[in-house]
């Protein structure tokens, strides 16, 4: 096998054959003092790998070999160098794992409320507004207790964990692109959608067990395990399990509402992402000056280091946000669809007490979409919209107090 290594490879510092002091060194297996202490240099000390720790304290990993220092400059370059790689890495952990957080643990509650509210077609109140949406909640906390609202968290992992793998094992056994290169093309564009929807299609009996957790009443229900979810996935898809109600929608009647909402909130948000890295990019650009090295340097260096966590965390969340809200009540017609037929009970969001069975009979989409329209108005699409406001609201919070916390690090740093 010949070898990949460029022609330009300097092997990290290493110095070949063709070098000088390597000649020199050998010839007459004779060693003078300064060639000794040379090649005692490049054989025993080896060339630090970038994020290696085989570091002596004090030392920090080059990334670029730069010219040595002019004689006096020693202590302007040691108060403007940058915070250690060390520090740069764990708060860019710490700042992934708090967004993570966030969207996944923090926000489950309001992800409950929002369902049951949804699935509710008995409610009259519609919790447009997160003052109702938090007070209905902690009714639901003081009489069940605290895990009334963080029920099936469990079974949303899961579901994420099966649409990353199929999604995964798909884009390998196919020619399907998981991800689009910058010089996309419309073919590389449909098969990343279909990828998409097929995706959608493999995770979607998992998905409606979740939902069946997340809105199931505590009081009459029992303490599932984590791999419930899996188990009564497969059981929808052979027809075995719980037997349900004749008013159950068949798995394929939901595959078009399901791939709908999926591939419209996949798109929303990325082109969404992607606008908005494409502002801030332009924004930082034009604010990006050169400056000389000053009193403000300390201050400078940390907002470079923001900048460089914290533009793709402001897309992320601006590009959830816009796509929740725009696909709110799409998401409410495929949460009933998915919910009709499984004898699910939930709580009155009405009263914060007491529980109400689910006895719907759509016949599909377009009929769901005409009986909210008629018996619930325009505003029945929009059933717990408050609970949208609380959890962003939440979002932003803990990426406000991440980004002060961060900038302290450096600064004291």
């Amino acid at each position: 096998m010949s070898s990949r290594r460029p022609d330009s490879f300097d092997g990290l510092g290493y110095r070949g054959r063709e070098d000088p002091s390597y000649a020199g060194g050998y010839s007459g297996r004779s060693f003078n003092n300064s060639s000794s202490i040379d090649l005692q240099h490049w054989v025993t000390t080896p060339p630090d790998i970038p994020g290696s720790r085989n570091l002596h304290f004090g030392d920090s990993t080059p990334q670029f070999e730069t010219a040595p220092a002019p004689p006096g400059a020693g202590d302007d370059v040691q108060s403007a160098a940058p915070p250690s790689d060390q520090l740069n890495r764990f708060a860019g952990f710490g700042i992934g794992l708090a967004s993570l957080f966030t969207e996944n643990v923090l926000a489950h509650p309001c992800i409950v409320f929002r369902r049951q509210c949804q699935v509710n077609y008995h409610a009259r109140c519609y919790h447009l507004s997160p003052m109702s949406a938090i007070s209905v909640m902690y009714s639901f906390t003081k009489t069940q207790g605290p895990k009334a609202l963080w029920k099936g968290m469990g079974s949303t992992f899961v579901v994420q964990g099966v649409t990353l793998g199929t999604e995964g094992i798909i884009s390998e056994c196919t020619p399907l692109p998981r991800e689009l290169s910058h010089k996309w093309n419309p073919k590389q564009i449909v098969g990343h959608l279909v990828l998409k929807g097929l995706t959608y299609v493999v995770a979607m009996p998992f998905y409606s067990a979740s939902l069946i957790e997340t809105v199931q009443s505590e009081i009459i229900r029992d303490n599932p395990g984590i791999l419930d979810c899996v188990k009564e996935g497969v059981g929808r898809v052979m027809g075995l399990g719980v037997p349900h109600s004749k008013r159950l929608l068949p798995l394929w009647g939901l595959v078009f509402p399901t791939v709908l909402h999926g591939v419209l909130h996949y798109i929303v948000s990325s082109s969404v992402q992607k606008l908005v890295l494409y502002l801030l990019q332009q924004r930082r650009s034009k604010s990006d000056s050169p400056k000389r090295l000053g009193p403000d340097s300390g201050s400078e260096t940390v907002q470079n280091m923001l900048d460089a966590y914290f533009p793709e965390l402001i897309a992320s969340f601006a590009a959830s946000l816009c796509a929740d809200v725009l696909l709110f009540p799409l998401e409410t017609v495929l949460h009933r669809l998915h919910v009709q037929g499984t004898r699910t009970i939930i709580d009155n969001t009405d009263l914060g007490f007491e529980v109400l069975p689910i006895n719907t009979q759509y016949e599909g989409m377009r009929d769901c979409i005409n009986v909210i329209r008629r018996e619930e108005g325009t505003m029945g699409f929009y059933k717990g919209f408050g609970t949208i406001l609380i959890q962003y609201s939440l979002h932003a919070a803990v990426l406000q107090i991440t980004k002060m916390i961060y900038s302290t690090l450096l600064q004291n740093a």
